[in-house]
């Protein structure tokens, strides 16, 4: 295994360690697992977890995983489509917007609600290193 630091927000963290004190996940480390496993698996449909537990850990922090709305849309096209307009919405410094829509499309514990706010983060990092 490889071992990788990644920085958060603090108010990141801080939902993660309420999932932890809540016997959700065991530990942030496994979180972050799957996380990213999770994020894989949603953009990747040949990509097959490796993490312990997974289906558990998923079913547990999103237990509509992979089910259609009503309407027919599928988790994975929303998330998608979240992110393609988080992405938007970045590229032009607007982002309150991206913010606000993803605080009103997914949880602040969604695994998919954590990785646009890095994704924002990787933005809003590169648009204050321009202004230098």
């Amino acid at each position: 295994m490889v071992k990788s630091t990644v920085r958060f927000p603090d108010e990141v963290i801080d939902e993660v360690e309420t999932l932890v004190e809540e016997g959700r996940v065991t530990s942030r480390s496994e979180f972050q697992r799957f996380a990213v496993e999770y994020t894989l698996s949603q953009i990747d449909d040949d990509y097959d977890p490796e993490m312990l537990d997974y289906e558990e850990v998923r079913d547990e922090l999103v237990p509509d995983a992979g089910e259609d709305d009503a309407a027919g849309v599928s988790a994975e096209s929303e998330f998608l489509d979240t992110a393609a307009r988080v992405r938007q919405f970045a590229v032009r410094d607007d982002f309150e917007t991206a913010e606000d829509l993803i605080d009103t499309r997914f949880s602040p514990t969604d695994p998919r609600c954590m990785l646009l706010e890095d994704l924002l983060e990787g933005y809003r990092t590169d648009a204050d290193d321009s202004d230098e």
